[in-house]
């Protein structure tokens, strides 16, 4: 295989979850450059009727589609109309999340503080999303014995994060051992599934905490590279797992952190 035709998801079918900016907007961006049809699934519409318009604009195909992912029928809905549209799904990217708010060094981020109501949305987004993503994906794929499955985690569920809340770290390590679970699984039938595990990027979640260049020092201390990363930095990661040159990569967990878990 040509090293072109290796990244080269022509014709392809792929489906983002929030998708309307951050990770996952760098995400659905990459796989539509490199010739995808991408649907761009998030709850947020002003954002993600922009960002269509703009990506539309630049000749990529992509549509956007209004979903809470915690609403699992509905996920489920736009996953089987947008395969039954161009009769396959080859990816699949289950990137929304949101925080838990923060680290246990606060005082509303310590164990006793912590809501039940914030831990089980947490739980939904995080966690019940991406196994309802995987399931509804796989379930266009592996008939066709070939399909591509990422799931987002973060460097908070490789080991103890501070600055982090415990719902956030909790559903992170999960979806970790959800990839690998889901892998042994669906290998045999040409579908792998694959993880990605973030460091400190720069993206909206917690309403942009990590904007504030307070809080930003305080995770750029904690990299290795000294700096906190710009979200198109995932977009090489994400096009490898997507990809065909992807073959033989299966259950596994990638840190793209600046250094972050070599500590």
């Amino acid at each position: 295989m040509r090293m072109d035709e290796m990244f080269s998801l022509h014709d392809q079918v792929a489906v983002v979850t929030g998708a309307a900016s951050g990770l996952g907007l760098a995400i659905a961006e990459v796989l539509a450059q490199q010739g995808a049809r991408v649907l761009m699934l998030d709850m947020h519409e002003p954002t993600l009727t922009s960002e269509v318009e703009r990506l539309q604009k630049s000749g990529w195909e992509v549509q956007g589609q209004l979903l809470d992912v915690a609403d699992s029928p509905k996920l489920h809905q736009c996953l089987d109309d947008w395969a039954q549209l161009h009769q396959r799904l080859d990816i699949a990217v289950a990137n929304a999340g949101i925080t838990a708010g923060p680290g246990y060094q606060t005082d509303t981020g310590h164990m006793q503080a912590v809501e039940m109501q914030t831990w089980n949305r947490v739980l939904s987004v995080n966690l019940t999303s991406v196994f309802e993503t995987i399931r509804g994906a796989a379930r266009h794929m592996v008939n066709r014995r070939y399909g591509r499955i990422i799931a987002v985690a973060s460097v908070a569920g490789l080991r103890a994060e501070p600055m982090v809340g415990y719902a956030y770290a909790a559903t992170k390590a999960a979806v970790i051992n959800l990839v690998r679970q889901t892998a042994m699984e669906l290998a045999p039938s040409g579908v792998l599934v694959n993880g990605i595990a973030p460091g400190p990027f720069r993206t909206n979640i917690a309403n942009g905490r990590i904007k504030d260049p307070l809080i930003a020092q305080q995770f750029a201390d904690t990299v290795p590279l000294g700096r906190i990363a710009d979200p198109s930095e995932i977009q090489g990661l994400a096009l490898l797992l997507a990809s065909p040159a992807a073959s033989y990569l299966c259950g596994v967990t990638i840190p793209i952190d600046g250094g972050v878990t070599a500590v």
